[in-house]
């Protein structure tokens, strides 16, 4: 498998959505258990993964030839639930 931008971006957005449910799951446990370790263990990763994914949006902008608007509905998708998911089927397949 060649490592370009373009594939490096989509495992990012997979583990991005993969995140963010984990975060969503983890967050409900917080309130409805009291427990919030998962919470804090999940915080920083999906922070990372988070930025990395809107920072290789913007690098990956001009060679995927998207315009403002498809812009727009990539960077809404890194913080809608699956939102990732649907990025990755719609934009990088």
């Amino acid at each position: 498998m060649i490592f370009t931008l373009k594939n490096i971006f989509r495992l990012i957005a997979i583990l991005e959505g993969v995140s963010y449910i984990l975060l969503l799951i983890a967050t409900s446990i917080k309130y409805l258990l009291h427990n919030e370790q998962y919470v804090k263990i999940l915080g920083m990763p999906h922070g990372i993964l988070f930025m990395l994914y809107i920072a290789l949006a913007f690098l990956i902008q001009k060679n995927m030839e998207w315009d403002n608007k498809n812009m727009m509905i990539i960077i809404l998708g890194s913080i809608i639930p699956f939102g990732p998911f649907y990025i990755d089927y719609k934009y990088l397949k």
